[in-house]
């Protein structure tokens, strides 16, 4: 640890040249390493290759011998006078013939057998030897091999055997001849291949050199282990051994080759790339020294720059003593433009994050901590939300580019509304926005929501089109509504919603407006207890002809008897079930529940009619038609004895859809009308369109 924190602790340059030394010297261990063990296994392999064809040589070679010998032997046993000698039985005659064509061929044992391989005469050479029964050993695998020749041992020396038939013209005898394997064929081999040669035999258990071209000791040496790498002295030895005879008596030839004497020209190369890599580190070691500090200096430079900006000093341009095209140089000016660029992005992130790119106004981040600010100040103040009505249709109707034309110029009449000194303006976000009203209480609040409110009432003209706006406004007043900004937020935008909801302009938050609240946590679960324990009641309200007083339509409406609660009113729980989705499930029980009783309710002279309200859930769901009609066919009530009655808001949510869901149930036989037409932005031309009674 110590060795690394003095390490770290060194300078940039004196690290760069002492690493990127190491990194040579590894290199070039490495490589020397991987260099030597390739010579190593390049020369065995090299080796074992001249091995394997010194091989092919030793056979060749005794080859060549076994065919000089059968020539010789075919000479003898063609030769007229000694045929005529042997056909005479003269010995004399025989072994003179005999001695005189070895001794011209090299062959130290010259010998003639009767047609049966015995033995009649020999060569001068043989005349103390006593060793018939080997010669007729020999003899005999001659001839049951039929083989060309063959190595045995005779008296401890390994000789190569021929024979060959004589005739006259039928069968007469044999000739054989035999070679040793000695020293001179030894060395022979050594000058030709630079292959050591030892030749071993092997009888009763003892091993024996016949012949060798290394020291005696050595020799020994090998002749009882021949085989693989041998260790002789310093040196090592690549052998491999060639079986010559199997039997009484073996005969083995161990060719040999020296590692050291093969890689010792790789050695010298090895040393003279040594002294060129020696002079190349120190070399490297300069070179490096002058770069190391090259590099480190404009560093040291733009060191001090960060340290700079870090500091949010971005006025002090990035400056180089040396200013050049190469890589430090372009690094430096690299520097300048991110200062630059770094410089106008902080601005430009500053803009960003506090102030809305569209209409200029401050966006949610800025106006929530001007909550936190007024809240800090400990002084009343109020929140209003606001959200356009059927802005979506607008984007879709006339497009996005006058959607935010409409935006600017909501923005700028809430503007004029707005106290310049006091209040603060925000887009929230999408159609959204807010305001801050400073010291202003629930009254005045109020008050400047209906100012807003009124303010819209005019058209807006924008690019030839006037377009006719609304908003929901939300409230929520501090401390009353919350007490920190999120809080504050978020209930006016519940606010907001609800107002939208109900059409109703502006509302003040009230815990029961809020699906989230303690009031409301359960209430879901409630309603689906309510219809599972029958709770809800259905009331028909009729409705009269004022000319004759008789009633001619009754319109459904639901109630819910709660067991703990009482008669909850339907403001508490429809919105709720509209928000949730629930609705779709009441809307379908009080069809059910009407259908059930319509028969009962119809007169001879006088048929009822039912009004049921839909919500735009119902609209969107596109297997809400077929549903009902399978309900009414289920109690034997008529399509037409029932009026779907529809608000516009729930239309224009999305008209395309809600057009073919209505037409869909006219198609049924529905009856179909509509509520508050005129408080959204639906026309005449559209209503037209609509297949309403």
């Amino acid at each position: 640890m110590s060795l690394l924190r003095r390490w770290r602790d060194i300078g940039l340059a004196t690290r760069i040249v002492g690493m990127s030394l190491a990194l040579l010297l590894l290199v070039q261990i490495a490589g020397f390493t991987v260099v030597r063990g390739g010579i190593a296994e390049n020369a065995r392999g090299q080796i074992a290759h001249e091995l394997e064809v010194g091989e092919r040589v030793w056979r060749r070679v005794l080859e060549q011998n076994a065919e000089r010998l059968r020539q010789g032997a075919s000479v003898l046993a063609a030769d007229f006078g000694f045929r005529s000698a042997v056909a005479s039985d003269d010995d004399e005659t025989i072994r003179s013939a005999l001695d005189n064509h070895g001794s011209r061929i090299g062959a130290r044992i010259t010998a003639l057998l009767d047609p049966a391989l015995q033995l009649r005469a020999t060569s001068e050479d043989m005349g103390g030897m006593a060793l018939e029964e080997r010669l007729r050993a020999v003899t005999e695998r001659l001839a049951a091999n039929d083989a060309a020749s063959e190595i045995a041992l005779v008296g401890g020396t390994p000789y190569q055997f021929v024979m060959v038939p004589m005739r006259a013209p039928l069968l007469i005898g044999w000739v054989l001849m035999a070679f040793p394997i000695d020293q001179a064929l030894a060395d022979d081999m050594y000058r030709l291949l630079s292959l050591h040669l030892v030749v071993t035999s092997r009888s009763a258990g003892e091993v024996g050199v016949v012949v060798s071209t290394l020291p005696e000791a050595v020799s020994r040496e090998i002749a009882r282990d021949g085989t693989g790498v041998l260790e002789v002295g310093d040196d090592e030895l690549l052998a491999r051994r060639i079986s010559l005879h199997r039997g009484e008596g073996e005969v083995d030839t161990v060719l040999l080759r020296s590692i050291s004497e093969v890689t010792a020209p790789y050695r010298e190369l090895q040393l003279t790339l040594a002294g060129i890599t020696a002079f190349g580190v120190l070399l490297f070691a300069f070179g490096s020294t002058l770069t190391a500090r090259r590099v480190t200096q404009p560093l040291r430079q733009l060191i001090a720059f960060t340290e700079r900006v870090t500091r949010g000093d971005y006025s002090s341009p990035a400056r180089l003593a040396r200013d050049s095209d190469d890589e430090v140089g372009r690094l430096g000016r690299s520097f300048e433009h991110m200062r630059e660029s770094i410089a106008r992005q902080q601005h430009e992130i500053r803009r960003m994050a506090y102030w809305d790119r569209l209409t200029g106004l401050p966006n949610r981040e800025q106006f929530r901590e001007a909550l936190a600010d007024g809240i800090k100040s400990g002084a009343p103040f109020s929140v209003l939300m606001l959200n356009l009505d059927r802005f979506k249709h607008v984007n879709d109707v006339l497009g996005y580019a006058f959607g935010d034309a409409l935006l600017c110029a909501v923005a700028e009449r809430l503007s004029e509304r707005a106290d310049a000194e006091h209040d603060r303006i925000a887009r929230i976000g999408g159609d959204q926005f807010a305001l801050l009203l400073a010291g202003a209480d629930a009254t005045a609040a109020a008050a400047k929501a209906a100012d807003i409110a009124q303010a819209f009432a005019a058209p807006l003209a924008l690019s030839g089109q006037t377009v006719d706006i609304s908003a929901g406004i939300g409230i929520a007043c501090w401390p009353e509504d919350g007490d920190g900004p999120d809080l504050l937020l978020n209930r006016a935008e519940i606010a907001m919603h609800a107002a939208k909801a109900r059409a109703a302009g502006a509302l003040r938050y009230e815990a029961r407006l809020d699906s989230s609240s303690a009031q409301t946590l359960s209430l879901l679960t409630d309603l689906r207890h309510a219809m599972e324990r029958d709770e809800l009641r259905l009331y028909l309200q009729p409705k009269i002809d004022v000319a004759n007083g008789a009633v001619v339509a009754a319109e459904a409406l639901v109630r819910w008897q709660h067991p703990q609660r009482g008669l909850v009113p339907p403001m508490e729980f429809i919105p709720f079930a509209e928000q949730t989705g629930f609705i779709r499930h009441i809307t379908l029980w009080m069809l059910e529940q009407a259908a059930r009783q319509w028969g009962a309710l119809q007169a001879p002279d006088a048929p009822l009619r039912i009004a049921v309200n839909l919500s735009t859930r119902d609209l969107l769901d596109i297997e809400f038609p077929e549903r009902i009609a399978a309900l009414c066919a289920r109690h034997a009530a008529p399509t037409g004895g029932f009026c779907l009655e529809i608000t516009e808001s729930a239309i224009m949510d999305d008209p395309q859809r809600a057009e073919a869901t209505l037409n869909r149930l006219s198609a049924l036989g529905f009856k179909l009308s509509i509520d508050d037409f005129g408080t959204g932005y639906s026309s005449l031309a559209y209503l037209k369109r609509l297949p309403v009674n």
